[in-house]
């Protein structure tokens, strides 16, 4: 599931696009996160342990897990399916964290994609279990970080151990395979160093491809910033998968059902369902992240009129319980 991109250009803001794919509805919610927040990694031996630096907004799925965030000092997360992932068994030598935690540990604690990577060899993410049409999986998830110097992390978890691209020329990630290999085969098609036609279909490898060539093709200089956005948006677009279209064996191809733009450089974040024709955006700057602040949710799928500009829309709610690596998500969409 899920395609997610960046687009830097000199004198534009950073905008990170992404996709969520899933065979059915998530229950995703939006929520904004104060400083102060005192956390655990929720593993059962030695959970890593911190307090919140920074408060962020992030969409929530299944009311147990981050999926996707933007941190007020510009930091974007976000987390798609790898079935390559594999956790490896528990080391508690390093301290534990629920993936379903992972996104959220770094929009927390941290400003700079730099200072992101230093932490990830220091703990140890563990996995939740979560059922796909009847099969039970250890959440294969890998994560993508950037923040509004344009720098990017890519960190699969492979054999047990976290592999990181690191660099501003990674502007692109799907899913399977690994991103090693997406890089090899990006180098066949047209435009990108090779002589094969674009490729069209709902696969990762190659949504991968389209993503990175209609990257190139955004203009430099657009004619206003909304053109900017709109123009991030057209290519994320491009990389979704329609409604309906399910392939019953791949999670990979899975009908896209929101999509964020996160704007690194001027703090703003996107959301839309797709089966929606509305976008809604938050400026955090008009949120109030003080440590003591309530938890606030806004849950864009029972206000169907909302548009534009809804931060006045979040209202006070009981935090969320995340949930704890080793146990089972059990949330079912409503009947």
């Amino acid at each position: 599931m899920c395609s997610t991109i960046i687009w830097t250009a000199a004198g534009q803001p950073v905008l990170v696009g992404r996709n969520m794919d899933w065979t059915e509805p998530m229950g995703t919610k939006l929520y904004v996160i104060p400083r102060g927040v005192e956390r655990s990694g929720l593993t059962e031996a030695n959970p890593l342990r911190w307090t919140s630096r920074y408060g962020s907004v992030v969409a929530n799925i299944w009311d147990c897990a981050v999926a996707d965030g933007l941190n007020e000092a510009g930091l974007s997360a976000r987390l798609l399916y790898l079935a390559e992932t594999h956790y490896g068994e528990r080391d508690t030598d390093l301290f534990g964290l629920s993936v379903s935690l992972w996104a959220l540990y770094f929009l927390d604690n941290f400003a700079t994609v730099f200072e992101a990577v230093d932490a990830i060899k220091t703990l140890q993410v563990c996995p939740v279990e979560i059922i796909h049409r009847g099969e039970t999986a250890d959440a294969p998830m890998h994560l993508c970080l950037s923040d509004p110097s344009g720098d990017t992390a890519v960190v699969e978890i492979l054999d047990g151990k976290p592999v990181i691209h690191h660099g501003p020329q990674y502007k692109v990630m799907t899913n399977s395979p690994t991103y090693d290999e997406q890089l090899v085969l990006l180098k066949q098609y047209e435009g990108l160093g090779g002589k094969k036609p674009l490729p069209g279909s709902a696969e990762a490898e190659d949504r991968f491809a389209r993503g990175a060539y209609y990257l190139t093709k955004l203009p430099d200089q657009p004619a206003s910033y909304q053109e900017a956005v709109a123009g991030v948006l057209s290519v994320i677009r491009n990389m979704a998968t329609p409604l309906g279209y399910v392939d019953p064996v791949k999670p990979n191809v899975s009908p896209t059902q929101w999509r964020t733009i996160s704007d690194l450089t001027n703090k703003r974040y996107y959301f839309e369902f797709s089966r929606m024709p509305n976008v809604v955006w938050i400026d955090l700057a008009n949120l109030n992240f003080s440590q003591g602040a309530p938890v606030q949710m806004f849950d864009l799928a029972s206000d169907l009129e909302a548009a534009g500009e809804v931060a006045q829309k979040f209202q006070p709610t009981d935090p969320v319980h995340y949930q704890k690596a080793g146990t089972a998500v059990t949330w079912k969409p409503a009947a």
